[in-house]
């Protein structure tokens, strides 16, 4: 009985841990939008999105003119680092991503594609000073096409849907909720039913230390499919998407590695708990 109840722990909380951190960080959407934001502090994305701004400021400015006068690009780079690195740029673009994230996993259907506006940024200040010199004035909407195709054993079957992932956002609290409880429940009977308290702490740390390790390596896997995904994007936007994943990945090593903390310390915790036991019923004994 304690054996299966380890194993039912142990799968509960394998589930548990990825299931609670992508409902937190990737499913919610203010956690999503949390986590955009904490990336665009990186000077990486900062310089992909200031090569996309960029291109589409410059595009705006020619299509005004029609070609006629020959545009700076440098001096419009140059605005477009400066805003980029700047404070307003991490909320623009963290709301920017709310609407990516909300074509996601929205169930209501649309005829739009998967793309984010990037109209608000260029109405930043930054921005309107050099547009305003060229008459040009920021759009209302102004849309970057995020479409990617989703790989099947290596072969693409199709751009990504409106609400694809809507079913997720639906289970997913209930599923990383569901599991969190059922392996404190096992993990409870599995304490109650064993006849050594000590071995079965220390069963329960190494199931924490199992999990932490599973999670390592299934980052390292799911990495390819990852890149696979990232492949049907190209220039300044897969510069984003690879620093967005990276920053995901570092969020859920982090949970990993607490895992693996107090994997460690219920090892220690269920070894003193042991000696002390073993010691007690010696002096009883005696």
């Amino acid at each position: 009985m304690t054996l299966v109840l380890w194993l039912f722990t142990t799968v509960a909380l394998a589930v548990a841990v990825p299931a609670a951190w992508a409902q937190l960080n990737i499913v919610n959407e203010d956690g999503y939008a949390a986590l955009a934001q904490k990336a665009a502090g990186d000077p990486a994305l900062q310089s992909a999105a200031a090569g996309e701004l960029t291109t589409r400021a410059i595009a705006l400015i020619a299509a005004h003119e029609g070609g006629k006068h020959p545009v700076n690009g440098s001096q419009v780079h140059d605005v477009a680092a400066a805003f980029t690195a700047g404070p307003s740029f991490p909320p623009l673009f963290a709301d920017a991503n709310r609407a990516a994230h909300r074509y996601l996993f929205s169930g209501t259907s649309s005829g739009d594609g998967w793309v984010i506006d990037v109209a608000p940024m260029l109405k930043d200040s930054a921005f309107e000073q050099i547009l305003s010199s060229h008459n040009v004035k920021a759009p209302a909407t102004l849309t970057v096409p995020l479409t990617v195709s989703l790989p099947t054993r290596g072969t693409p079957v199709g751009p990504v849907r409106q609400g694809q992932l809507s079913r997720l956002a639906a289970w997913g609290p209930w599923v990383s909720m569901g599991a969190a409880a059922l392996s404190g429940l096992f993990g409870l009977l599995m304490l109650a039913a064993a006849r050594r308290r000590g071995k079965a702490l220390t069963s329960l740390g190494v199931s924490a230390l199992l999990v932490g390790a599973a999670g390592w390596a299934g980052i390292e896997v799911g990495g390819r499919f990852i890149n696979d995904v990232l492949n049907g994007t190209t220039g300044d936007i897969r510069q984003i998407a690879d620093v967005m994943v990276r920053y995901a990945e570092a969020g859920m090593h982090f949970w990993l590695n607490l895992t693996l903390i107090a994997g460690v310390v219920l090892v220690g915790f269920g070894v003193l708990v042991a000696i002390l036991g073993s010691v007690l019923k010696k002096d009883k004994r005696t």
